[in-house]
């Protein structure tokens, strides 16, 4: 073999669990075997819930218009205002959004990308909640920072574990990140939480909160708070999109939005605009596709939720049935988290979602993918197929187990 070339080591160590599961069941789809996938979190992978018709007529329309160049940076003027008046409209916890202090970016990863880059020097910390979403373990690497991991308790709705939180709070912490709803245990954070966590933060000057929401609507309880209405001194980043409420994940457009209630963060804000000029800008048509879901009427979104919490219901009920099988009930996204009560599964997470998918053909996500401490022992599966889909994978899971008991 010839010499290989080096990989720079912040791309060789990188993993995403969700997406590295393909892999094999592709393998296995070349071979002829159907794969019931319950893997990833895209509602258009899953017949039943298309992007509204609205959407799609506003972006072909600015596509026939012609809207095809360059937008500004920060993104489309009419974008940014509908989205802070979206924030500050929210039924539980609007707040004072200022659309000079929306961002539109390729979806909230890049967001993510962005602010880290801006953000974090070398030996600075992201505290990021266990388990989490894969990219916050992965992207604070690449600037040289280094993610740290806070409890979720797996006994009480996967709640922040608030002694765990303040045992690693220090002056080197400049961003702590809050999933609400999370990606994957499906727990909303409560106005307790949130206080508990604004108040520990703004006892560190340099600290910034990052409140990941792009799940804010999909929440069963009608409970969900924008972190950012809670605080009047700690600085919050809000990160929010089309993907997941809107149904257009391919889209690829997100947004952050600044609040800065003691405007201590003028130079930050600088650094993340000089970051957004330098690429220049998001897709220009999407962004009118999104525009369209902000501005047009909502009713759809009632039909879709009560579809999304029939068939959480349906999951939690099937899989609490399931001798070595539990799950805490999500109160929102549309994820669920489920514990193997087996010993030896426990112990190999990652072994039983394989094999799982080699002896019965269900691809679900193993759970140390999203935290090797806090994951380890579950396994993730997304619950937006039909039921009659989600009925037949969890047949087969049972069966799995059954034969596998040890």
């Amino acid at each position: 073999m010839a010499k290989q070339i080096p990989v720079a080591h912040r791309a060789s160590q990188i993993e995403y669990a969700i997406r590295d599961v393909v892999v094999p069941a592709i393998a296995l789809e070349a071979q002829g075997h159907k794969i019931l996938k319950l893997n990833i979190g895209d509602p258009l992978a899953y017949p039943g819930l298309p992007t509204p018709d609205h959407m799609i007529e506003s972006y072909q329309r600015a596509l026939s218009d012609q809207k095809n160049g360059y937008s500004p940076s920060y993104g489309i003027t009419d974008l940014r205002q509908a989205i802070a008046e979206n924030e500050q409209s929210k039924l539980n916890g609007g707040w004072n959004c200022d659309p000079d202090n929306v961002y539109i970016c390729h979806g909230v990863t890049e967001a993510l990308q962005i602010i880290f880059a801006t953000y974090l020097n070398e030996g600075d910390e992201v505290l990021a909640p266990g388990p989490h979403y894969p990219p916050y373990m992965a992207y604070p690497q690449v600037y040289g920072g280094k993610t740290v991991e806070y409890r979720l308790d797996p006994d009480q709705g996967w709640s922040i574990d608030v002694e765990d939180l303040k045992s690693k709070m220090n002056s080197r912490v400049k961003l702590l990140v809050l999933i609400n709803p999370n990606n994957p245990t499906g727990n909303v954070i409560t106005k307790y939480e949130l206080d508990q966590v604004i108040e520990l933060a703004s006892q560190y000057e340099d600290c910034t909160i990052i409140s990941d929401e792009i799940y804010d609507r999909l929440n069963f309880n009608g409970d969900h708070l924008s972190t950012a209405s809670r605080s009047n001194n700690v600085p919050v980043i809000t990160l929010n999109g089309v993907s997941k409420v809107y149904y257009a994940p391919g889209w690829r457009i997100g947004y952050m939005s600044l609040h800065d209630p003691l405007k201590r963060c003028n130079e930050l804000k600088d650094g993340l605009e000089r970051l957004l000029r330098s690429r220049l800008c998001a897709s220009t048509p999407a962004q009118y596709g999104y525009l369209a879901g902000l501005k047009g009427g909502d009713e759809w979104m009632e039909e879709y939720l009560k579809s999304i919490i029939a068939r959480n219901n349906l999951c939690t009920k099937r899989i609490n049935e399931i001798e070595g099988l539990s799950v805490q009930k999500p109160q929102g996204a549309f994820y669920m988290f489920v514990k193997l009560t087996d010993p030896y599964w426990f112990e190999n997470d990652k072994k039983f979602v394989i094999d799982l998918l080699h002896n019965k053909y269900v691809l679900a996500v193993h759970g140390s993918g999203f935290s090797q401490t806090y994951g380890k022992g579950h396994f993730r599966i997304v619950f937006l197929p039909s039921e009659s889909v989600l009925e037949d994978a969890l047949d087969r899971i049972a069966e799995f187990i059954s034969e596998t008991a040890h």
